[in-house]
C-alpha cells in the first residue's frame, strides 16, 4: 500500500519528542501516512492545502494561540475535513470548546496506541470520537445544550485559573507562582496557557493587564 492509498495525517504539536513519536508509531500502521508535521498553528496553515491530509491532529494548549484558534483558522479557509484534537487536558470546558470550534473527536495523551491509531481511522470514516475517559463528559454536555454565554469573562476561569492570574498580575514568574502554590512549574505554565486561550488573550502580559482591570482580588478571588 503506497502512501496515496493511505490515510493522510498532519500533525500539529509543539513538544518535538512526542510529535515525533507518534509520528513513528502512525507510519509503522499499514493504513496511515504523516504527509505533515507543524509545531504550531501558523505552521500548520501552510502545511494544510499543501499535504491535503485526510485528518489533522492536533495539541489543544500550545504558543502562541493555541489548538482551538488553529481550529477556527482551518474552518474559515474552507477547510472541512476532521481534526481530532489530542491533549493532557480532561476538563469538560476544554471539550466543550474543541467541539464548539468543530473538532470532531477528543483524545487524550495518555491513550494506548491501537486506541489513537482507531480513533483516526473512525474519523476518517466520519465518527465522532472521544477517549473512553470523556464518554460521560461529553454525555453530559448533550444533556446540558448550548449554554448562554457569560457576562462576567472571570466564571470561565476555575478557582485555581484565578489565583494564578492574581499572581500573574503581580508580575510573578511561572517559578515563582510554583513554588507559591507547592505545584509543579508544567502545572503552572499548563493553567497559564488555559487562562489565555478561556479569556482569548496571547500574553502574560496582556493577562497581567486583563487582571488589573478586573480588580482581581488576592489570590484570585475575583471582584
Amino acid at each position: 500500500m503506497n502512501s496515496k492509498e493511505r490515510i493522510r495525517v498532519l500533525l500539529v504539536d509543539d513538544h518535538t519528542l512526542f510529535r515525533k513519536g507518534l509520528a513513528e508509531l502512525l507510519e509503522q500502521r499499514g493504513g496511515i501516512h504523516v504527509a505533515g508535521i507543524a509545531g504550531n498553528g501558523d505552521e500548520a496553515m501552510q502545511l494544510l492545502h499543501a499535504t491535503e491530509p485526510d485528518v489533522v491532529i492536533s495539541d489543544l494548549n500550545m504558543p502562541p494561540h493555541g489548538g482551538l484558534a488553529l481550529l477556527r483558522n482551518m474552518r474559515a479557509s474552507g477547510w472541512r475535513g476532521p481534526v481530532l484534537v489530542l491533549t493532557v487536558s480532561d476538563a469538560e470546558e476544554d471539550l466543550a470548546s474543541a467541539m464548539s470550534a468543530g473538532a470532531q473527536g477528543y483524545l487524550l495523551k495518555d491513550m494506548e496506541p491501537d486506541d489513537v491509531v482507531d480513533a483516526v481511522q473512525r474519523a476518517v470514516r466520519g465518527e465522532t470520537v472521544v477517549a473512553p475517559a470523556m464518554t460521560l463528559k461529553l454525555v453530559h454536555l448533550l444533556q446540558e445544550g448550548p449554554q448562554s454565554p457569560k457576562a462576567d469573562p472571570l466564571q470561565q476561569l476555575t478557582a485555581r485559573e484565578r489565583e494564578i492570574l492574581d499572581y500573574l498580575a503581580r508580575g510573578m514568574s511561572n517559578k515563582a507562582i510554583a513554588r507559591a502554590l507547592d505545584i509543579s512549574h508544567d502545572t503552572v505554565k499548563l493553567h497559564v496557557r488555559h487562562i489565555l486561550a478561556k479569556l482569548n488573550l496571547t500574553s502574560r502580559v496582556e493577562a497581567a493587564v486583563f487582571a488589573v482591570e478586573q480588580k482581581v482580588g488576592q489570590h484570585g478571588k475575583g471582584r
